[in-house]
């Protein structure tokens, strides 16, 4: 069996002259900058959807409104939480995490929505839902072993968001049109 640690002392002085780099080692195998870049692009995403269920949530109306205007929130909630450790990840990477409005639906995956119809909402929603799904999963494969805390966060993110596509599509099959 292969010897899998480095001698302590070589550890322990590389720790001490790259203390600047926080918590980045000579073992992250990632590509830091394309990192951070994907990281704010999801970002971008999670915060393009917090607004687009906020939306949703104040402008659904008809007979089932309320029941799905309480999921809408919920989800905005959750997806707030999501860039929140987006956030916190690319802070930890040493990077600046991107909140600039100007550019925010241009760096996202998913859209905006401005629907008025509660099934056109919950589509859309679902749609959007979808494409998280597809992004996290090609970002996790891509992380691999190389960045092991940022692909368990992904992870983390993929888990919910096939949470909320299967939420979506419950609802939508409950609402008729």
């Amino acid at each position: 069996m292969a010897e899998f640690l480095t001698d302590i002392k070589t550890i322990r002085e590389r720790a001490r002259a790259e203390i600047g780099k926080g918590p980045i080692t000579d073992a992250y195998g990632a590509d830091l900058e394309r990192v951070i870049q994907v990281c704010n692009e999801a970002l971008a995403t999670e915060i393009v959807c917090v607004l687009r269920y906020k939306r949703h949530y104040y402008t659904a109306s008809g007979i089932m409104a309320e029941s799905v205007a309480s999921e809408f929130l919920e989800h905005s909630t959750e997806e707030q939480e999501h860039a929140d450790k987006l956030a916190a990840r690319i802070v930890q990477l040493g990077g600046e995490p991107d909140f600039n409005p100007d550019t925010l639906t241009s760096r996202s995956h998913s859209q905006y929505d401005a629907s008025l119809g509660l099934s056109e909402m919950i589509k859309e929603d679902l749609v959007a839902e979808r494409i998280a799904v597809a992004a996290y999963t090609e970002i996790v494969q891509w992380l691999g072993d190389k960045d092991v805390t940022t692909r368990r966060i992904f992870e983390e993110l993929l888990a919910k968001e096939e949470e909320h596509a299967d939420d979506m599509k419950s609802l939508l099959e409950r609402i008729p049109g």
